[in-house]
Order: structure tokens, then sequence, then C-alpha cells
């Protein structure tokens, strides 16, 4: 078996917090570092990270693969996809600070609600779509025209990038996407009359007062890749499978269940992003849990399983705040005993120092 492994956000971004990486025993993983051959890149979000996986370059179309990843029915071939997550937006220090769905507890009652609204508020742009809760969509309606040329300048960060952050901008400032600008102001006015919003700031809680609106584009057309299988519950890891005709399935339990259900000469992508959340959000204490939860799980097997020859090779990509890391080993390459593991809080050290090296 040859195994791509991806895990956004796998090192804590502050190497200079030293309870959040200091008590961490994770020799599984420190092992597979130590005795692996590593690249760096500039970093970039899980979203890109995915895409590369599969062969794809330049501004993807995240949108209408997100949407293939929750469906299982073919989406309208043609059809022109915009992520359209809720959030919540509020002025902090003068900055605006991003809160995703993930954090608002959406019920599917208040989003088919206010899908519903946006719908009847807004025909002429497109039809809104609930893909969960926390994540929707807007198909484009076909009388508006968005060339491939336009599609390059939809240069917004995927919401994976600003969850917990600073938003700066929400939409390109260029003069093709002015009324697109202009569209949000109104569908925002709409966001804050809502009742489900009302009904929200009544109970204490953090209103829906805007979308996130990225990954503008038209899914391509595609043949199967060099992965046999998808294994992932993020929904554009599994929405890429389907379009190139990989079976996708949902994470197992464990690395055990994945050696059992996987086939010796199989190439499968497995995707582990528990980390995301704790990282966007500065949860220390999420972060260590969940990093021990996948070291006993995950890292700690799949490295006695590649030293054991169960595993023929096994490629880590982890996109982190210090650079875009993969880590690249064999079984030969794990019996390297004098390439000595390394704590973790050393690696992140590592790498900081030498992200400031680099940067300009």
């Amino acid at each position: 078996m040859q195994l791509t492994l991806v895990v956004p956000e796998l090192l804590w971004p502050e190497p200079d917090d030293r309870e959040s990486v200091d008590a961490l025993r994770c020799d599984g993983l420190n092992t597979l570092i130590a005795r692996s051959r590593c690249t760096r890149r500039p970093p970039q979000s899980l979203e890109a990270t995915l895409c590369d996986a599969f062969g794809l370059a330049g501004n993807a179309a995240y949108a209408a693969f997100r949407v293939r990843g929750e469906v299982a029915a073919p989406i309208v071939a043609g059809a022109c996809w915009l992520c359209a997550d809720p959030v919540h937006l509020r002025l902090h220090q003068e900055r605006l600070i991003l809160a995703d769905g993930g954090r608002l507890d959406i019920t599917a009652a208040e989003a088919t609600a206010i899908v519903d609204e946006l719908n009847r508020q807004f025909p002429d742009r497109g039809t809104f779509h609930v893909g969960t809760p926390d994540r929707w969509y807007l198909q484009l309606a076909g009388h508006i025209e968005l060339g491939h040329s336009d599609l390059g300048r939809f240069d917004v960060l995927p919401l994976s990038v600003v969850a917990g952050r600073s938003v700066g901008r929400q939409l390109p400032e260029t003069a093709e996407w002015r009324w697109l600008r202009q569209w949000l102001n109104e569908v925002q006015m709409v966001l804050h009359q809502h009742p489900a919003n009302t009904r929200r700031e009544d109970a204490g809680q953090s209103t829906i007062n805007s979308l996130w609106l990225w990954g503008a584009g038209v899914l391509p057309a595609g043949s199967a890749q060099d992965f046999t299988g998808v294994w992932s519950n993020h929904p554009l890891a599994r929405g890429l499978g389907r379009a190139f005709g990989v079976p996708v399935q949902a994470v197992p339990d464990d690395a055990a269940a994945l050696l059992t259900q996987a086939s010796p000469g199989s190439h499968p992508l497995l995707v582990l992003d528990s980390l995301q959340a704790p990282v966007q959000y500065e949860d220390g204490e999420a972060y260590r849990a969940q990093l021990l939860a996948l070291e006993t799980r995950w890292f700690a097997p799949l490295q006695r399983a590649l030293a054991s020859g169960k595993i023929r090779r096994l490629r880590l990509a982890a996109s982190t705040a210090y650079a875009m890391l993969t880590w690249e080993s064999s079984r030969s390459e794990q019996w390297r005993l004098w390439r000595r593991p390394q704590p973790l809080a050393a690696t992140v050290q590592a790498l900081a120092n030498r992200h400031d090296q680099d940067a300009p």
C-alpha cells in the first residue's frame, strides 16, 4: 500500500506557547518525521492542498467540487457555483473578526428558513442551497456570465483560512465583481431583519450577519486519478473523489481498520482534519487532545506499519502556519536509527526560526 495522508494544521502555530507543545508525547509522529524526506513550500490552505493532490493548480472550482461532495447525485453540467457559507462578523479593536458556521450552532430549521428567504428576495441571482446547516451554496443564474478570465480574478480566500481571524475584505476589489459586493450588502440587510436572527439575538447567540462567498467555478471534466480510494469526512475531498471517479468512504476508526479495509496494492488518500478548528480558534487544550488522539489511533500505528512493510510508502502532507510541509518515507528509511526523533516542540521551533529567516 502507498498511503497519502493529509493533516491540516498539524503543528501549533505559536512556537513560544510552550504549554501547548512541550509536554506532548507523540513518539510515532516524531519518528515518522525524523526518518522522512521533508519538502517545504509557502503556506497554503487545506483546499489548495487537496486540489494539489488531484493535480489541480491555480484557482480550483472549490464550490463545485465541495457541493459534489455533499450529494451523491451529479450536479448540473456547466453550472457556476459559489460557497455561500453563513458567518458572524464582529468588530474587535477596529478589526473585523470572523466566526464560521461551525461556531454558530445553526439549526437545520434556521438554515432552511434563511435560505428560503434569500431565494425569495433574490431570484435573479441564482438559487441558494443548504448542504449542511453551516455550509451553503449559491448556484448562479445562467444569465450571469462568468468567463474563465473573470473566475481567475475571484481571489477570495477559503473560509478555512479566515475562520477565527480578522478579515480585511470579503470580496475582490475589481470592477467585474462590483455587482457582487453591492449585492452582498443587500443580503446582509435581509439577514439582519430575518426572524431567525432576531430569535438568536434574544437568546444571546451570535447572529448570522453575513455570507462568505468564495470558491467560484464550474466543475471541470475529469478522469480517474492515481488514488484508488478517498477516505475522508471533508466535503471537498469527497467531492474531488467523486468528480474524478475515485471511490469515497468515511474515515475509519483507526489505522488498523484502514489497513484491514484497504487492499495491499492500493493507493488511498486519507484526510484527518480534526486539528483544524482548534488551531483556527487558538484552542490549545483542544489541539493537544486531538493530536494525542491522532497519535494513538493513527500516527504511531502507521509508523509501525511503514517500518514493518505493511505500508510501502507514506506521504504526509500538512498545511501549517510555517510552510506547506510534505514528509515522504519508505520502510528502509524508517530503519535509519541514527535519525533520532526530536520532541514536537523542537520541530515547531526549528520551522518557526526558518520561517522567520525566509520572511522578506
